[in-house]
């Protein structure tokens, strides 16, 4: 469910309660769970501005309600038969009470996925960091984005890329590497993020771990991107992961 469709003009703050843009129950659109029931959890506010951020409404436009713990966690506990939650946003690292929830979740027996761009740690029981460093394609340039100011540029360049953040959640969770594929250029830097990863960090990345996704929030878009992501996973030996939610839904809310 969208819990807040009206844009806020307040910043999200870390007083116990999080920024809740949607909680909703779909499947698992991305990455090596796609397929599975889950429980989706989204918070709003992103330290990033990705020009083709997915969830438009928790970044450029930031709508959400403010929900404490508890209530999320009734809220999931609705969905009985689900037993996989995911934490996503915006980037929900940014939220100091993210830690409390995915402690409880993980109490209350479910497995949780973490959705973030790898630039913010927190210590907490997370089953799979599902990490997206993010590439150069990515940045807001005038040209690209949304808002046409080119406002977010130089933050967004200075702040997608955290090696020491990246390597410590590589060490320390259960993770996968996704990188969204805007086309065949972004291969050079794919390769280069990782030689540094493995270069710098004790942790081991098997080419399995490296997923690469084609980027598009509606089926016309992937359309353009599937097929080249897919030809780069097979050249390079990573895995091709789909968007199964906008295959299904196109870019329908709370899929």
């Amino acid at each position: 469910m969208p819990v807040n469709t009206e844009v806020q003009e307040d910043t999200p703050t870390d007083d116990g309660d999080l920024p809740i843009n949607e909680l909703f129950y779909s499947l698992q659109g991305e990455g090596e769970l796609a397929g599975v029931p889950s429980t989706f959890v989204r918070t709003s506010g992103c330290n990033l501005r990705c020009w083709f951020c997915d969830s438009y409404h928790t970044s450029w436009e930031p709508t959400y309600a403010w929900m404490d713990v508890d209530e999320i966690l009734s809220e999931i506990a609705t969905h009985g038969q689900c037993e996989h939650v995911v934490v996503t946003g915006g980037e929900p690292m940014m939220h100091d009470a993210v830690p409390k929830l995915l402690d409880k979740l993980s109490a209350a027996g479910y497995h949780t996925t973490v959705e973030t761009n790898g630039t913010i740690y927190h210590d907490a029981a997370i089953d799979l960091a599902s990490i997206s460093p993010k590439l150069a394609s990515s940045t807001p340039t005038p040209a690209k984005d949304p808002k046409g100011d080119g406002e977010w540029e130089e933050r967004h360049e200075k702040r997608r890329l955290d090696f020491e953040t990246l390597a410590t959640l590589i060490e320390t969770y259960p993770f996968q590497l996704k990188f969204v594929v805007t086309g065949e250029n972004d291969m050079v830097e794919i390769e280069s993020v990782l030689e540094r990863l493995r270069d710098t960090s004790t942790a081991h990345i098997r080419d399995s771990d490296v997923l690469l996704m084609p980027e598009g929030t509606t089926r016309e878009r992937l359309e353009e991107t599937r097929e080249t992501t897919a030809t780069l996973a097979m050249e390079n030996g990573y895995r091709y992961t789909p968007r199964l939610h906008v295959d299904l839904w196109n870019d329908a809310p709370g899929t």
